[in-house]
């Protein structure tokens, strides 16, 4: 991914609140021919850094053809927007605002115990935030090993970190705030948390 100096981020908690608030994303890799999934992510803390884990379905071309060591590309769109040219002081051109997280990382395939925890750890992630959660302790163990035959686990060891944080930092104070001021007049949850990044950066 290219990113401009500029826009260029090494905050690490950024990629960890990027890849958290928006864990369905982009597995893309090249054996045989070039694949991309959408599929589901959680990051791992380790002592010495981290590694994501994720699964697709046995029937994908992934699952077929990706072995331990392989190289793949996770692709994790965060916040983003459109930006008007309109809400410039001056002439210009349009643009849009984001956060953006790519990781290139080599595979490591997952056993069934390893695929059954991740599995656990997806369930609770997402099902705590529902009115009557359904843990994985309520699915019950067997059940859940039963359908995870059908599903290809695997664990990505970064060897590449790209963190965007393309927030408008080229312009100047009047035309920075007069964007956050649209922003915030949106209805679009996107648009406001684009604001919300805004004003974080200029302490605004």
């Amino acid at each position: 991914m290219y990113i401009p100096e500029i826009y260029r981020s090494q905050d690490q908690d950024l990629m960890k609140e990027i890849i958290s608030e928006n864990g369905f994303a982009l597995l893309i890799s090249d054996q045989e021919k070039l694949c991309a999934t959408h599929s589901m992510f959680l990051l791992k803390e380790t002592s010495d850094g981290f590694y994501l884990e994720t699964h697709v379905s046995k029937g994908n071309l992934q699952a077929k053809v990706l072995q331990d060591g392989d190289v793949v590309l996770c692709d994790f769109l965060g916040a983003n927007s459109y930006i008007s040219s309109s809400w410039y002081n001056h002439k210009n051109v349009s643009t849009w605002n984001y956060e953006a997280v790519q990781i290139r990382g080599t595979i490591k395939k997952m056993n069934d115990d390893e695929l059954y925890q991740h599995l656990k750890k997806l369930t609770f992630k997402y099902e705590r935030k529902q009115r009557c959660p359904m843990f994985a302790e309520d699915i019950g163990e067997e059940e859940i090993r039963h359908e995870m035959q059908g599903a290809f686990g695997i664990n990505i060891f970064p060897t590449e970190i790209h963190i965007a944080s393309k927030l408008s930092q080229n312009r100047e104070e009047v035309d920075f705030q007069h964007i956050i001021k649209e922003l915030q007049a949106s209805p679009e949850q996107n648009e406001k948390r684009i604001a919300e990044k805004m004003r974080k950066l200029r302490n605004i």
